[in-house]
C-alpha cells in the first residue's frame, strides 16, 4: 500500500496561492495553526521546490528552535525538486533531478509516515493532477487579492475532484480537502 501524500496550501477566495504571507493577515488565527500542526504530525518526508527550498532553508534554521513549524521543518527529510541546485545540499535535503512524478511514486512506495508536497506552485499542480496527491487542502481565507499566482491556471483541463472534508475556523476561512474523482 503507498504512502498518503498529501499538499496544503492558503488561498485567495479568487485563487491565488502565491506569496499568501502578503494577503492572510488577521485571518490566520490559533485555530488555523492548530490545524496545520494536525495536518502535518504525520508527514516524515516533504517534497519541494527549489525556490521555497532556498527560501526556507536560508530562514527556518536561524528561527527559535522553540517555533512549532521550525521543530518540524528542520529536521524533517526534505526532497527537493530541482535541475539547477548543486547535488549536495544543507538541511537534511536530498536533490531530486529527473521527472519529479516518478520519483514521488517510489518515494511513496518506500518507508513510513505520509509524504506532504510544500511548494512550488507547479510542483503541487504537476503531482496533483498525475495522482500522486491523495489529500489537497485548501485553506481559502476571505480575501480578493487581485494579482498572483493560482494554483489551477488555464492550462489544466477540466478536472473532476471529490470533497473529501470540509471545516469552517472562527477567522472566516474554509478548510476544503479534495481528491481526484476516479473516472465514472
Amino acid at each position: 500500500m503507498p504512502r498518503t501524500s498529501i499538499a496544503h496550501l492558503f488561498h485567495s477566495l479568487n485563487g491565488v496561492v502565491e506569496d499568501p504571507h502578503l494577503w492572510q493577515f488577521d485571518s490566520f488565527g490559533e485555530e488555523d495553526g492548530l490545524g496545520m500542526e494536525a495536518h502535518l504530525a504525520p508527514v516524515t518526508d516533504v517534497v519541494i521546490g527549489a525556490t521555497l527550498w532556498k527560501e526556507w532553508s536560508e530562514y527556518w534554521p536561524a528561527q527559535d528552535p522553540a517555533d512549532p513549524f521550525a521543530q518540524w521543518i528542520n529536521p524533517i527529510r526534505k526532497h527537493v525538486i530541482s535541475s539547477t541546485l548543486p547535488d549536495e545540499l544543507p538541511w537534511n535535503s536530498t536533490l531530486v533531478t529527473g521527472d519529479p512524478t516518478a520519483y514521488v511514486r517510489e518515494l511513496r512506495e518506500t518507508g513510513e509516515g505520509d509524504i506532504a508536497v510544500a511548494g512550488g506552485i507547479t510542483t503541487v499542480r504537476t503531482l496533483f493532477l498525475a495522482g500522486l496527491i491523495d489529500r489537497l487542502t485548501l485553506t481559502t481565507h476571505p480575501v480578493i487579492v487581485g494579482e498572483g499566482r493560482r494554483l489551477f491556471d488555464e492550462s489544466v483541463p477540466t478536472t473532476r475532484l471529490t470533497l473529501l472534508d470540509s471545516a469552517r475556523t472562527s477567522t472566516g476561512n474554509m478548510v476544503l480537502t479534495y481528491g481526484l474523482r476516479e473516472a465514472d
